[in-house]
């Protein structure tokens, strides 16, 4: 019997409702243009599957932390400001059924906002010494640049093999579930040993079910 997504979240209900208070609070700018933006990003949000896999990991480790929230907000600042450069790359008109960021203000302003993000996400972390955090998310964003660029490059040389083909997708999307997963550990104060586990079983996990997308 297939589980919805919101029996999943069923656990960590009240801390999402938290962390989206929170996350909204983090967004807001004092340059107008920004905050509007800003507002536009927060409005229109996925099913949040990434902070859902921090609190899930942190409350089976240990606990949920101010970490884990601080975790979940990086994780999400940085996910999104992928998401606003890659329909820049991409000349993307729409992001979940809703005018993307380039659309709406030209690429000019979304690239900016997706530095934005990215600063927004880094200082988060740097201001509570949050390093290990940061050091998981910095390689999970380094793993998914280096999966789009390999795409790009077997995109067009039309050589690419299975194995290539699930790299891809360990490095475009299990690395960053694989990167919630160990945040979440990583905020209960667990040992390495189990946050590398923990990262392990997101990206196992993702891995499984990835050959039903199709990145290419």
């Amino acid at each position: 019997m297939a589980v919805s997504i919101k029996e999943i979240q069923a656990p960590i209900e009240d801390e999402i409702k938290d962390f989206e208070k929170k996350f909204r609070d983090s967004m807001k700018s004092n340059v107008v243009l920004l905050d509007r933006i800003m507002t536009y990003i927060v409005k229109r949000k996925g099913k949040q599957l990434r902070p859902m896999f921090v609190f899930l990991m942190a409350k089976t480790c240990g606990g949920i932390s101010e970490s884990t929230y601080r975790g979940a907000a990086l994780i999400e600042l940085l996910h999104t400001a992928t998401l606003v450069h890659d329909d820049v790359v991409d000349d993307a008109n729409y992001r979940r059924g809703f005018f993307s960021i380039n659309a709406l203000w030209k690429n000019k302003i979304a690239v900016l906002v997706g530095d934005y993000l990215l600063s927004k996400g880094l200082l988060l972390s740097l201001q509570n010494d949050d390093f290990s955090i940061l050091k998981i998310v910095s390689n999970a964003v380094k793993e998914m640049s280096e999966g789009e660029l390999l795409q790009i490059e077997k995109a067009r040389n039309l050589d690419i093999t299975e194995e290539v083909y699930f790299e891809i997708i360990r490095q475009k999307t299990a690395s960053l579930i694989a990167s919630c997963c160990a945040v979440g550990a990583a905020s209960s104060g667990i040992d390495t040993d189990s946050i590398e586990n923990a990262r392990l079983f997101g990206e196992k996990s993702w891995n499984g079910i990835s050959d039903k997308r199709r990145p290419l």
